[in-house]
């Protein structure tokens, strides 16, 4: 507001402000925890400064005058205004540019639903997000924080670990009709089976399902057959359209299993022995602005484990 003003005709301003908003003297004197009366004083006192009226006292209402509707647009912009400038101020260690780097299946299926919450928290920190798979090093690149799944195992790097990763099988509801029924492993023979080729650090293009046969002891079956995607989400978004059945990961098939997109048709769930973890390398979260989304990824993951437990 102008600099002409002195400090007194700024407090009564700031009244007129707070009793136009409410169009109550009462009310405002109770935001303001002062009296009705001082309110009505100051509101009044600033009537004379600036020798004209702005509001028409009513019976049992106030009503803004011309004048003073006009004048209530500009000191409420200024206000809103100066108080944004002022919380900007105070967050000026939480603004700026992050790195955000994840494995692309856990970015798209799990963090970018989320990522409006922390954008409501952190309006003035700004992601830059790159999706790169798990078997590309995280000792090269540039990055503040990163999202892996691996065994928790990162030689000069920082870990926070997020969710362990359980696995079973999904198929569409659609897949099952004019098959033989699907209740044990052996049933798998007469079912295409879909691969995610690049399921965690280091696996080859059967892993998932080698994995989850042995951990339930039916190393027999054999699953060296079907399609083989290099993204998660394309070996679910294949599942879905009917192409056989995939391993799904628990952390990533939420909504599918939901809305009946996807059925879980054995009951036994593995742990692979790998975690999603957040890296980062040594003092980095001795940056309040790392270390504020770096908190808020973990808030995140410990509300997604408390959903499946219950």
């Amino acid at each position: 507001m102008s600099r002409h003003l002195n400090a007194q005709t700024h407090a009564w301003l700031k009244v007129f402000a707070v009793s136009a908003r409410h169009l109550s003297f009462t009310r405002a004197a109770e935001e303001l925890h002062v009296t009705t009366g001082a309110v009505s004083q100051q509101v009044k006192q600033l009537e004379e400064r600036l020798g004209f009226r702005l509001f028409r006292r009513l019976p049992r209402q106030l009503e803004l005058t011309d004048e003073g509707r006009r004048l209530a647009s500009v000191v409420d912009e200024a206000y809103q205004t100066v108080g944004l400038e002022v919380r900007r101020l105070k967050s000026g260690v939480m603004s700026g540019i992050l790195r955000l780097r994840s494995v692309p299946s856990f970015l798209a299926k799990w963090l970018m639903p989320r990522l409006p919450r922390l954008q409501a928290r952190f309006p003035d920190i700004e992601l830059h997000i790159a999706a790169e798979d798990s078997n590309l090093s995280l000792r090269e690149g540039d990055f503040d924080l990163a999202i892996d799944l691996n065994d928790g195992h990162y030689p000069g790097l920082q870990i926070t670990p997020l969710m362990d990763e359980v696995i079973f099988p999904v198929c569409a509801p659609g897949l099952l009709r004019g098959r033989p029924s699907l209740h044990r492993p052996e049933d798998l023979a007469y079912y295409p089976l879909l691969h995610d080729v690049t399921a965690w650090r280091g696996s080859h293009d059967y892993a998932e399902w080698e994995h989850y046969l042995t951990a339930i002891e039916a190393p027999h079956v054999n699953v060296r057959r079907g399609y083989t995607f290099n993204r998660n989400q394309l070996t679910m978004e294949a599942a879905i359209d009917g192409m056989g059945v995939a391993i799904a990961r628990r952390t990533l098939i939420t909504d599918e299993l939901r809305t009946g997109r996807l059925i879980a048709p054995f009951s036994q769930r593995v742990a692979t022995g790998k975690r999603y973890g957040i890296v980062y390398r040594q003092g980095a979260l001795d940056d309040r602005r790392v270390q504020a989304v770096h908190n808020w990824i973990v808030e995140e993951a410990m509300r997604s484990t408390a959903s499946h437990t219950t």
